[in-house]
């Protein structure tokens, strides 16, 4: 009898163990504060409820019905400009019009994802619609005539990609950043496959649990940002292997030299160019595990060498007390606070300012449209759309996010789509990729003018100083002296 007892008792342990974790998986630690507290310019931070085992809300993919779409804002309109697709996830639109489309996920990387751990993120992914093979192409897509819908698809490249992400053209150089590397190819656009051999620009911090790596042409031709994430949540695989991650790159592309241009950034996504400022702006994932309601994710300008304090402060100054590793000297006198809350856990991706062009309607013609891939640890959901964040006069961000697409979601917990990211085609709509249902949405204000090009501050440069004093040092200088001569 008692060789029987150890083993039930264990059984009984277990059933315990897994019981109490599956009341937490379906009950978890849901939010008592609407979303748009954790939205705008001014946001509620409340305390954090740090979690040993992340609250769970997954919606489960259920794809798209023929005659289903999302729900565009009123004055616009949305078709499906291409559908079919392998989780298409982020995408460039060329000079002449074509769209290329990266389909690719997670890379395969050897040593990742074991153990107990790997295998709960594994049933997770699989749960939220990713962790499949990358399928690891890049696709173009051709709407030649003009109707809003790509008549024409081909495979533009396969060879040499490993979960592919950020693309940029630059005068007969197209750009193509793997998790681990981003490589230059030769290419015209009209062409509608990708020959040769590339040349490899330079490597990157493989993998981690933020792979994707988007690219952002400088508006003069001569630079490439590159943004890299976290491989964790809070550094809690080991500060060494952040090395060189959770930030910005600006690299030269003539001598192929890199430098940091931002950083304590978890994981920067998408960028682009404030038309007004000129300013890099980039939307970030903050970190997660501190509750349903913390940390909002956020959209912000990067200054060179800006600094957002990731793995040890958020939003400037709240310290991370779960961070085990010593913190830089002096960190906290130079963090940066966000320019603008996106909503706690909401997961923006794609995000572009309006340009030149645009047939989105005068509601949207100053400020940047983002897409939320939507969140995996929160109660209520959030996410799951595409918004707009109005911008004043001057470049700055004001109110909150405004829906341009939802009904991303059905019934509240199953996805018919994901939004990833955004661009827009030549006749001036927007374009968002949906890596759940395999779409390319295309939105546009049917009746819209195009958008004349938005106006650039006009601003003069400061006189070089000749001398180590100012005016105002030499003036106080000089009447100490004379104090003292007296």
């Amino acid at each position: 009898m008692r060789s029987f007892k150890k083993p039930l008792i264990i059984l009984v342990v277990l059933a315990i163990v897994l019981g109490g974790f599956w009341v937490w998986f379906s009950h978890g630690n849901p939010s008592n504060l609407p979303l748009g507290a954790t939205e705008g310019t001014q946001v509620e931070l409340r305390a954090p409820e740090t979690e040993t085992i992340p609250s769970m809300g997954i919606a489960k993919p259920v794809g798209w019905a023929a005659n289903e779409a999302p729900t565009a804002a009123t004055g616009l309109t949305v078709n499906r400009f291409a559908a079919g697709l392998n989780h298409p996830r982020t995408m460039l639109v060329l000079p002449n019009g074509d769209v290329l489309v990266a389909e690719t996920d997670h890379p395969a990387t050897k040593g990742e994802g074991g153990g107990i751990t790997g295998m709960i993120e594994r049933y997770f992914w699989k749960k939220a619609g990713a962790g499949q093979p990358s399928p690891n192409k890049i696709v173009l897509l051709r709407d030649a005539d003009g109707d809003g819908v790509a008549e024409t698809r081909s495979v533009l490249r396969e060879k040499d990609m490993d979960s592919p992400s950020g693309m940029a053209w630059i005068d007969g150089k197209l750009y193509i950043a793997n998790h681990n590397a981003v490589l230059a190819f030769d290419f015209v656009p009209g062409a509608a496959t990708l020959e040769g051999a590339p040349a490899k620009v330079v490597n990157l911090p493989a993998a981690g649990n933020h792979w994707m790596r988007n690219l952002l042409a400088s508006p003069d031709g001569t630079k490439l940002y590159v943004a890299v994430g976290s491989a964790s949540n809070i550094a809690e695989k080991g500060i060494e292997i952040e090395n060189r991650r959770a930030a910005i790159y600006e690299l030269d592309v003539a001598t192929g030299r890199m430098r940091q241009y931002g950083g304590g950034l978890r994981n920067p996504n998408g960028l682009d160019w404030n038309p007004v400022t000129g300013e890099l702006w980039t939307v970030v994932n903050e970190r997660d595990m501190l509750g349903p309601d913390l940390v909002p994710d956020y959209m912000t300008n990067v200054p060179v060498g800006a600094q957002y304090g990731w793995p040890w402060y958020y939003w400037k100054d709240r310290l991370d007390d779960r961070v085990e590793h010593p913190m830089p000297d002096f960190l906290g006198e130079y963090v940066r606070k966000p320019e603008f809350a996106l909503g706690a856990h909401t997961a923006p991706l794609g995000m572009r300012f309006v340009a030149e062009g645009n047939r989105l309607g005068t509601q949207f013609n100053s400020g940047a449209f983002v897409a939320r891939h939507g969140s995996w640890n929160r109660k209520p959901l959030s996410g799951y759309d595409v918004v707009f964040v109005t911008f004043d006069e001057w470049g700055n961000p004001k109110g909150k996010p405004a829906p341009v697409l939802t009904g991303f979601l059905a019934d509240g917990k199953k996805a018919r789509g994901r939004p990833v990211w955004l661009g827009f085609d030549k006749t001036g709509a927007l374009l968002v990729t949906d890596d759940v249902g395999g779409v390319v949405w295309r939105v546009i204000a049917p009746n819209a003018q195009p958008l004349a090009k938005p106006k650039m501050i006009a601003s003069t440069r400061m006189p070089a100083s000749r001398a180590i004093d100012s005016a105002s040092e030499a003036q106080i200088r000089r009447q100490i002296e004379e104090a003292l001569s007296k």
